[in-house]
């Protein structure tokens, strides 16, 4: 019964493994506004 639990696990973490280096995630896009005053252009 050990035995099958420590595969079963094995299994998981390999499949996690597996799914995330494969998993082509799109970046986060976010707007940035940055204000800049007029007294840093001289």
């Amino acid at each position: 019964m050990v035995k099958f639990v420590l595969a079963l696990v094995a299994v998981i973490l390999l499949g996690g493994v597996v799914f995330l280096a494969t998993w082509d995630m799109p970046p986060p896009i976010t707007t940035t506004e940055k204000v800049i005053p007029n007294e840093r252009f001289q």
